[in-house]
């Protein structure tokens, strides 16, 4: 089955062609990272203009990638929650009518599920059930996946996530957007240890995350300093934050894990790339016995092949929509 999958839920317009949820015939992806660097992080009205702008190019080329025309396609997969309202409302537009002058079925995909399946892509033989780490600018979640389409939410942050601290912090340092990555790099050569950081925890939820006062006390180091006439050292910074962060990540993950019995471990998402993550995640997995599985780096931000992955699981389920999808700016992965 050939599914034509869209992706639009913040500032990159991306079309994929994927077969049978796992191999992936074509993957465009078009940034809008340079114009929203202008404005220190992504502008809504902006990115929901330039994906109207390019996301008819967008599908045409990733058709001809794939060698295909729309009468090939079986269906059209499209993200239609949670994202940039007005970014989510193009794509899903547009899907919807593709869908209806080609008679083609339409498949609604929650984004979160989205960038789990970036890793059946990357692992053909990786199949549910598993426990997944899912962190990006705007959620970190424990998430059980029991099934492709039944999945329970264990932990979730109770304020910001864990991309989003990073990209503040990295802001309040001076790193041009996106900054989690400009902070990870610099992280490298830094001693994590040079700053001493708290490791919030939430009483009533132990599998919970929240990153806010974490994010605090950084941005009061950097200020601080400035006040004082002092420099901070802006790699040991960005290495002991970092830390803080994967720590509150990481501590959570395997307390779950061990709770819950899981020994398959999974992380998704955008901050799925960060380096000491995912050492720290293969470290803690080799240390117990478990697997570990992370998508390729060129799948952990938005595309459309995890949407085309995940699209199919949908589709086999039952999952489909007509002309009354709407999108929606949140919505629980457990509902998807």
């Amino acid at each position: 089955m050939k599914i034509l999958a869209i992706e639009s839920s913040c500032d990159e317009t991306a079309v994929a062609v994927v077969e049978d949820g796992r191999k992936v015939l074509s993957n465009v992806v078009v940034s809008q990272v340079d114009e929203h660097k202008l404005y220190g992080g992504v502008v809504p009205e902006i990115a929901s203009r330039r994906h109207a702008e390019a996301i008819t190019g967008v599908t045409d080329e990733a058709l001809n990638r794939a060698g295909l025309t729309l009468d090939e396609i079986d269906a059209i997969g499209v993200t239609y929650a949670p994202g940039l309202i007005g970014a989510l409302l193009v794509g899903v537009n547009f899907a919807k009518g593709l869908a209806f002058a080609a008679e083609k079925p339409l498949i609604p995909v929650h984004h979160l599920r989205s960038h789990i399946a970036a890793n059946y892509i990357t692992h053909s033989e990786l199949k549910p059930p598993f426990l997944c780490l899912v962190v990006s600018g705007g959620h970190s979640h424990i998430v059980a996946v029991d099934d492709y389409t039944k999945m329970r939410i264990i932990g979730r942050t109770r304020d910001d996530a864990a991309g989003e601290v990073f990209d503040k912090v990295a802001r309040t340092m001076g790193m041009s957007y996106p900054g989690g990555i400009n902070l990870d790099k610099a992280a490298e050569s830094g001693n994590p240890l040079a700053y001493p950081m708290p490791h919030p925890k939430v009483a009533d939820g132990p599998y919970d995350f929240s990153f806010s006062g974490l994010k605090t006390a950084a941005i009061n180091i950097i200020h601080n300093a400035s006040q004082k006439g002092q420099q901070v050292v802006t790699e040991d910074l960005c290495a002991s934050f970092r830390k803080a962060v994967v720590d509150c990540l990481t501590e959570n993950l395997f307390k779950a894990s061990e709770e819950y019995g899981y020994k398959t471990i999974v992380a998704a998402g955008g901050v799925s790339a960060n380096r000491l993550l995912r050492r720290r995640l293969e470290e803690e997995c080799n240390a117990r016995g478990y697997k570990l599985y992370v998508p390729e780096l060129s799948l952990c931000g938005d595309n459309g092949a995890m949407v085309g992955s995940q699209a199919y699981y949908e589709y086999i389920n039952g999952k489909k929509a007509d002309a009354d999808l709407n999108a929606a700016a949140t919505m629980s992965i457990e509902i998807g």
